[in-house]
């Protein structure tokens, strides 16, 4: 190394008690409603494209609505001229021009309706994907300020749903159940305004199936509330099972964990089978239900309309179009019955998503000093730390001068690694200070700070890409001349040449294309140059061979 160069090279792997899987317990959403209002937030940006989705609701609804009654208009005058015609009464005749023109305006009416719901459907797709947007926004920006401690207890598949099905679990209810919802109530409103019209003793024998049908539907809502939670739940759970059996393969085959993992994945995957079964059974038990209640009301108003239309009380075409707005009456009820099963679904992600949202981030940054050149001077004075309430280390001292080589050894868990994750401040300390050139670290930017150091991992870290990509990492202005000296330095050039495509050769995602060994040339390569002033090396070359380590020192 130059002088500039200071190497703390630590002798072993993760010392600290950190890791493991947590997965969040399940139980319904806490706050429903403090929930379902943080999650309306979202939406007042797009007051304007809701009010138009609104609008159009309500016209393609009204249009919508119009069609029957204006049906019922064309059924009688086709009744009452047959009927006149067959009881022989003088010119009469059935007025077909007159139900052709009905039924061209009944045809236009479908045609502005479908049209409107286009509007909407298209409006509210927008607002949709634009109110995900901004919630996966919010999402990565808050999992770039959460500190390291946060990763290192929660499981990645945990964190990946949430990010990506209970965000796409809201997308979908915005896209979907919204407009259906807003459509229901209109025409919900809309048929009422229409039955009312028609007859209020048939519109009263119809109402009395509303409140039978809330009475019986409220208690199923309320106990399928928790299996909702319960499947969000055991979905994240065997997300991070797949994802850690999928990266750890080579391990459950080499240890013949295979039975073991199968036998894991069944038991979760049975958890979320139940949680799933319960769910959807407990919530469809409303549609019977609700056709069941609605099947007595519509028996009712035949009878009571067929008595009606003897007594010459209401039009034939009035009772034929009043039994389809019954029919349709009963639609969105069930309807919305069902939306309030999604919502609960929908509020039980959204309540994981911003319990992410909620996590405790890094501490703030208070930027007084700046570190322009490096010279390498580390300093720990009187530095306490622990990962929980019980501290590790206490009133260390350490002190490194420019240009010096440190090694730090010691059993595994001694605490090697953290010193790094307190260098780089991936953690904060509990008591004392750590020195760069005599700054406190805590007042620079974790910016300056971590472009002040190389460092070199035992666990390689290489994504999906090229050679030339995965090297210029750190410095992405790099040229060709420094990419090749860098690799060159780290004994790396050879191999990367006799590869089919040199630079430009692609590593897949888990870059199981190259061995260990030459993945750590090339993180040993892209740390050289980024050309650091202080270099930190973890066990950086355990997989190289012992005259390449040697070559590479």
């Amino acid at each position: 190394m130059t002088n500039q160069k200071q190497p703390v090279r630590p002798a072993g792997g993760p010392g600290h008690p950190g890791g493991g899987n947590m997965m969040m317990m399940g139980e319904k959403p806490k706050d429903f409603k403090g929930t379902f209002r943080r999650l309306l937030r979202y939406l007042r940006p797009r007051k304007q494209a809701l009010t138009a989705v609104l609008l159009a609701a309500i016209l393609s609804t009204v249009f919508m609505i119009a069609g029957p009654k204006i049906m019922g208009i064309a059924i009688t005058e086709l009744f009452e001229g047959a009927f006149a015609k067959f009881r022989g009464v003088p010119g009469a005749a059935i007025d077909f021009e007159r139900i052709g023109n009905i039924l061209l305006l009944l045809a236009g009416l479908y045609l502005v309706s479908s049209l409107f719901n286009y509007v909407q459907q298209y409006i509210m797709s927008g607002v949709a994907q634009k109110t995900v947007y901004d919630l996966r926004e919010d999402v990565n920006l808050k999992l770039e300020k959460l500190p390291l401690k946060y990763y290192d207890g929660k499981a990645k598949g945990e964190t990946l749903s949430r990010v990506t099905n209970d965000i796409d679990t809201i997308g979908s209810t915005l896209q979907q159940s919204v407009t259906q919802f807003i459509t229901s109530f209109v025409t919900i409103i809309g048929i009422l305004i229409m039955m009312l019209s028609i007859s209020p003793v048939l519109t009263l024998i119809s109402l009395v199936s509303l409140p039978v049908s809330i009475f019986a539907i409220r208690p199923i809502l309320k106990r399928s509330q928790k299996y909702f939670a319960d499947q969000q739940r055991t979905l994240g759970e065997l997300n991070g099972h797949i994802e850690e059996m999928y990266t750890g393969h080579p391990v459950v085959k080499a240890f013949g964990r295979e039975r073991r993992a199968v036998e894991q994945f069944d038991a979760v995957n049975e958890e979320l089978y139940e949680a799933g079964r319960k769910a959807q059974f407990i919530s469809g038990i409303i549609m019977p239900m609700m056709f069941f209640i609605g099947n007595i009301s519509y028996v009712l108003i035949s009878v009571v309309g067929g008595i009606l239309v003897t007594q010459r009380a209401i039009s034939i075409g009035d009772i034929q179009a009043f039994i389809t707005y019954t029919r349709q009456f009963t639609q969105p009820i069930t309807q919305t019955a069902n939306i309030a099963n999604v919502i609960q679904s929908t509020v039980a992600a959204a309540e994981r998503v911003f319990e992410l949202l909620d996590e405790q981030e890094e501490v703030a940054e208070v930027t007084t000093a700046r570190l322009e050149s490096a010279k390498g001077a580390v300093t720990f004075e009187h530095v306490d730390f622990g990962y929980g309430e019980e501290l590790l280390i206490r009133d260390m001292d350490i002190s490194v001068e420019p240009g010096q080589t440190v090694a730090i050894v010691g059993p595994t868990g001694a605490g090697k690694t953290t010193l790094i994750n307190l260098l780089m401040r991936f953690y904060e300390l509990n008591g004392g200070v750590i020195r760069i050139d005599g700054l406190d670290s805590r007042k620079m930017s974790r910016e300056d700070l971590r472009t002040t150091f190389g460092m070199v991992l035992q666990d390689t870290w290489l994504f999906n890409g090229t050679i030339r990509d995965n090297i210029v990492y750190g410095k992405p202005s790099a040229t060709e001349e420094e990419i090749i000296a860098a690799s060159s330095a780290a004994y790396a050039d050879h191999f990367i040449r006799t590869l089919p495509e040199g630079y430009d050769t692609v590593l897949n995602e888990e870059a199981s294309n190259i061995s260990q060994g030459q993945k750590q040339l090339l993180t040993i390569a892209r740390a050289i140059l980024a050309d650091p002033p202080i270099m930190i090396l973890d066990e950086a070359t355990s997989s190289v061979d012992t005259r390449t380590e040697i070559q590479i020192q």
